[in-house]
């Protein structure tokens, strides 16, 4: 028989909570048969519920010495986290492995080519536009191989150095911005199945639905977007 949201919340609050032994851990079951303790409490609530009924928010409520002490819950919202991280080790690697590579290679003999990072800033400097070129494609290729997303990569325009050298620097961005977590929020909205929902949660976003093949849909969906910087994610919870 279906039963409404109230009955839910009724059902479960005037279940009286078995007597707790001296940890505070309440202890149920009936003669030959007493569950685990640390889930006594868990076990009695859900186990009132109707068999093929599962409540949304069937709360299993421990005591210690009469006072109500901690509150749980046997099923509720699944959700994610999207974030956009890039792991600073790796770019580092990445530069060490470029800058190596260029001290070796002979077409950059003789060029004054570097590349030096500070922080998410890479600077790339050479003789010519055409050196440039070729060091900009040589780190684009280790970042790729160390698993270093060109999503997020920014490039301000080419500088003139001093003694007629040239110089260039890449900016590798981290973080989900308010423009990019806009689209982010839009394309869910409008691309996503009935019943998801996000919300930002400072640099992530958290996306909740109450149904796991939703939460799978929207990641597919969110790959396959657009946004202009690479995503992760994060926490699945369902």
């Amino acid at each position: 028989m279906p039963v409404d949201s109230d009955s839910e919340m009724t059902l479960v609050d005037n279940v009286k909570s078995p007597p707790a032994d001296a940890d505070g851990l309440s202890v149920v079951g009936r003669e030959g048969f007493e569950p685990s303790k640390a889930y006594a409490g868990r076990f009695t609530a859900c186990s009132l519920w109707p068999l093929g009924h599962r409540p949304m928010l069937m709360r299993a409520q421990s005591y210690l010495s009469g006072s109500k002490t901690n509150t749980r819950y046997c099923h509720g919202m699944g959700s994610f986290d999207v974030v956009s991280e890039v792991d600073d080790q790796e770019v580092k690697n990445a530069v060490d492995q470029a800058q190596r590579e260029i001290s070796q290679r002979y077409d950059f003999k003789n060029t004054n080519s570097s590349i030096e990072q500070n922080d998410t800033a890479i600077t790339m400097a050479t003789v010519s536009e055409d050196r440039l070129n070729a060091l900009r494609i040589v780190l684009e290729e280790k970042l790729v191989k160390r698993g270093v997303s060109l999503k997020g990569v920014d490039y301000a325009d080419v500088q003139e150095a001093s003694g007629g050298t040239v110089r260039q620097v890449m900016t590798i961005s981290s973080g989900i911005s308010s423009d990019k977590a806009k689209l982010i929020n839009k394309a869910v909205k409008e691309k996503g199945p009935k019943g998801v929902s996000s919300s930002n949660q400072g640099d992530s976003i958290r996306i909740q639905s109450k149904k796991r093949d939703h939460l799978q849909e929207v990641i597919a969906m969110l790959k396959a977007e657009d946004i202009g910087i690479p995503l992760q994610f994060n926490n699945f919870r369902d």
